[in-house]
Order: C-alpha cells, then sequence, then structure tokens
C-alpha cells in the first residue's frame, strides 16, 4: 500500500516503519523538559532520522494521564518553529500529534504531512476531518476512552469506535486509505486490558492499517517490577515485536535505534518476501 502524504509517498506493508518520538512539552511522562529548546529538538529529530526513523511525530502538549491542557496558541508556539526547520532541512515525513484542528492547521502549514490525532476525529465537531481533507493529509485515528470501565468485550468496543472514525472520514470524502488504526495503548485501558488489546491486535487487520504505541508505558513496567521509563526499552521491544506479528505496520518509539533493529529481524521472520 502506498500512503499518500502530501505529496510525498511511504510504503505500507514491506517493512515495519519506525515513528520517531519527538515531545516539545515540559510534563511528558519519559523525556518532558528535554527538547524543549529548538536546538535540541533539531539534534535529537536529526538523531532519530539516523537512527532509522522513518517518520517523526511531534507533540506541544503530554497527553499523559492527568497531564495539563495547555491553549492552542502555547502549543502552536511550541510546535511551529521546530517542524517548519526540520520540514526545510531534513528529508523525513513529519506527523503532528495533537487533537486540536487549529494547532494541526498551523502544523501542516509549517509542514507537516500526517495528522496523528488521540481522538480519532471525534474531539470535535468535524473540524479536523474538514482540515485533513482539505490538505489531503493522512490521519492516524486513536481509540480512546474517559475511562476504562467497558460493558463489552474491549475489542468490539475498539471497533466500534473505529467504525465511528470511518463515518465521520467519509463524511469529509477522505479515502479509508488515507486512515490508520492506532488501538491506543494506555488510553483509556488499563494495564490488563492493554495486554488483552496487545494479545488481539490482528482481530483489526480487516478494518485498516495498523500502528501501535507501547514506548515505555506503564503497563510494562508493572510487568517487569515497576521499573522506571527509562528502564523499559526491552519491554518496549517485545511489544514492537508482538505487533509486527500481528500485522502492525508502524511502531511509535522513543528508542529508535533498538527498535529498528528489532523490527528488521522481525519483518524477516513475519514479512511476505
Amino acid at each position: 500500500m502506498i500512503l499518500e502524504c502530501r505529496g510525498k509517498k511511504i510504503e505500507l506493508g514491506k517493512k515495519t516503519k519506525i515513528m520517531g518520538i519527538l515531545n516539545l512539552t515540559q510534563d511528558s511522562f519519559s523525556d518532558g523538559g528535554k527538547y524543549n529548546n529548538i536546538d535540541r529538538a533539531f539534534s535529537h529529530a536529526k538523531r532519530l532520522m539516523e537512527e532509522g526513523a522513518d517518520i517523526l511525530d511531534i507533540g506541544g502538549e503530554s497527553t499523559r494521564p492527568g497531564h495539563t491542557q495547555i491553549s492552542d496558541d502555547e502549543e502552536i508556539e511550541r510546535i511551529f518553529p521546530i517542524i517548519e526547520k526540520i520540514s526545510k532541512e531534513l528529508e523525513i515525513f513529519i506527523s503532528i500529534d495533537t487533537y486540536k484542528y487549529k494547532v494541526a492547521k498551523e502544523a501542516l502549514e509549517a509542514g507537516a504531512h500526517i495528522i496523528n490525532d488521540i481522538w480519532g476525529l471525534q474531539y470535535d465537531n468535524g473540524e479536523m476531518a474538514e482540515l485533513a481533507a482539505h490538505y489531503k493529509s493522512p490521519v492516524i485515528v486513536m481509540h480512546n476512552k474517559k475511562n476504562t470501565d467497558y460493558d463489552e468485550d474491549i475489542m468490539i468496543s475498539i471497533k466500534k469506535f473505529f467504525h465511528k472514525s470511518y463515518e465521520i472520514s467519509s463524511r469529509y470524502n477522505i479515502p479509508q486509505e488515507k486512515i490508520i488504526l492506532d488501538p491506543g495503548i494506555g488510553f483509556g485501558k488499563n494495564g490488563k486490558q492493554n495486554i488483552e488489546v496487545i494479545g488481539r491486535l490482528e482481530e483489526l487487520n480487516t478494518m485498516g492499517r495498523l500502528l501501535l504505541g507501547t514506548s515505555k508505558k506503564r503497563f510494562i513496567g508493572e510487568i517487569l517490577g515497576d521499573l522506571l521509563p527509562d528502564e523499559r526499552v526491552e519491554g518496549t521491544i517485545a511489544t514492537t515485536i508482538i505487533g509486527i506479528s500481528k500485522g502492525v505496520d508502524i511502531v511509535r518509539v522513543h528508542n529508535v535505534l533498538e527498535n529498528k533493529r528489532a523490527a528488521m529481524v522481525a519483518d524477516a521472520v513475519y514479512r511476505e518476501k
């Protein structure tokens, strides 16, 4: 499958694509405050690309549980200069990690190619979908929920959420092939539910292309004995390999090099030659 990204093309299916995380935030759970300076952010972006990132996912507001919401203007002020610089100086795909259409618009104007929406086009009244249609931008729609209570099988609930996202995208004539599905590990799910969803990822394959974002998340630390975020790299790699075995096309990670190498081996085993 060729994913059209505003004049650029990325091929999905032959090998796993690595999405490197660049947080321009004060309070992200893993790297908050490390890259909130344009020079440090650009240096890290360049390093992620050199280590094998195919896509850079740039976010200006933390979305961790209990995060503090910031204004659109503050978020734009954080992301616009670095996206503009990266788009001009590095040959790499850029996604904007936001659920706010005003922020996404400024990011696309600065040179971003993909919208990564943690509320799956369902946060607003269609403005994000209309924006994606106008800019012909692919959208990563993530499953999300405000609590961890499910009154039905969790995978049925996730599928219903994605069907709603598809209904919204269809309303704005966004082709289904421009939608990437993210099951939202760590969002509206407790540790046990995260593990169940990862173990059943193949059930989503018929709905579309999949992205998996587990990098350094709490449930990995809990499995490994309450380890801190920077001690969860090996656990993240394990989920990367499991995801690939179940049909995931993109993995969103902090540690690009380690996950890239693991993905290359997993691709040799699980991808069709």
